[in-house]
């Protein structure tokens, strides 16, 4: 250690150093240290000029490190991340609560956790579980949590990712909605369709049933929040683009229905990924299968619901085979 101090202009400069090359920002570097952007600039100015060599190459709209930025950017956030894991083991010592932070959408917090919360905490009655939540596109780095979810393709998975179901889409509507329509199944029927944003706008021709002009997306409705999506159409406000994932406990409670008996799996796959920086510990992997084998249960009950969707056939399709 005291030749470590001897390398360094000071301690915080690892700090600044790991904020620096996570956020690939000078300036969102900054902001999470609570300092100017300016003081990050010259600190780290400072350490190139005392280890003599150059960490980042600085480019318009941001930073990238160097090779000799990328060995020691390694380095540290590993030896932070230890640091950081025998920090929380001392407060579950001594408190008898592990904190779990999960980076996840809001709408798969609002649809899918909550309606479980409880048996969440029974599983887990010592856990402190903390959010990072998303509106919109789930998408991102995972940042300061212990997992996280996101749509992956097949190459894009690793170690650190295990496969929670593939991307699988219907449309989905409440009961007295499709009722309405199933009361004179000859007619044309005009829907109201919901969608998250504008690259969701022609969701519904992807689907058969408007394809070939069946039925006919007269309104649109538009929110920027998919857990509003949902609870729209669980509100019986129209056809909404539904992802199994999050949906499925209310397909299975019947809140929910498939509007059409049609699956859409799509080349994605719904993982939880954890950082590569932060060692796995035995409460974040034992949360982890619970949602996974959550999910699979509910895939199971709406399979049972609704044979027709086919669901076991088209999770097959996607690498998934439940039990």
């Amino acid at each position: 250690m005291p030749n470590l101090r001897k390398k360094l202009p000071s301690a915080n400069a690892l700090f600044v150093f790991e904020a620096a090359a996570r956020c690939g920002n000078f300036t969102r570097a900054a902001q999470e240290l609570y300092v100017s952007q300016p003081a990050v600039s010259r600190m780290l100015a400072r350490m190139e000029t005392h280890l003599g060599v150059q960490l980042f190459e600085r480019m318009r709209g941001g930073i990238v490190l160097t090779e000799n930025g990328r060995i020691l950017y390694r380095k540290v956030s590993e030896g932070f991340s230890g640091i950081e894991a025998a920090i929380r083991e001392i407060e579950a010592r001594s408190t008898g609560v592990e904190s779990v932070t999960l980076s996840v959408s809001t709408a798969f917090t609002t649809h899918w956790l909550m309606p479980r919360m409880d048996r969440l905490n029974r599983a887990f009655p010592s856990v402190d579980l903390r959010f990072q939540l998303i509106s919109g596109r789930i998408g991102g780095p995972l940042g300061e949590v212990d997992l996280g979810m996101r749509f992956m393709t097949q190459n894009e998975m690793d170690d650190n990712t295990v496969l929670v179901m593939p991307e699988t889409l219907l449309p989905v509507c409440n009961p007295r909605y499709d009722e309405q329509r199933l009361a004179d199944p000859a007619a044309e029927h005009d829907d109201t369709v919901i969608v998250m944003d504008d690259g969701e706008r022609g969701w519904h021709d992807r689907f058969a049933a408007f394809a070939t002009h069946r039925r006919r997306a007269a309104l649109m409705l538009s929110f920027n929040d998919y857990a509003i999506v949902v609870q729209a159409a669980l509100l019986g406000q129209g056809i909404a683009l539904g992802w199994l994932n999050v949906v499925s406990h209310w397909i299975a409670e019947g809140a929910l229905r498939p509007a059409e008996q049609e699956l859409i799996v799509t080349p994605r796959r719904c993982c939880l990924v954890s950082p590569p920086h932060r060692t796995m510990r035995p409460v974040v992997a034992a949360i982890r299968d619970w949602v996974i084998e959550e999910t699979r249960a509910d895939m199971r009950l709406v399979d049972h619901a609704y044979p027709a969707l086919g669901v076991r056939d088209a999770l097959k399709q996607g690498g998934l085979t439940l039990n």
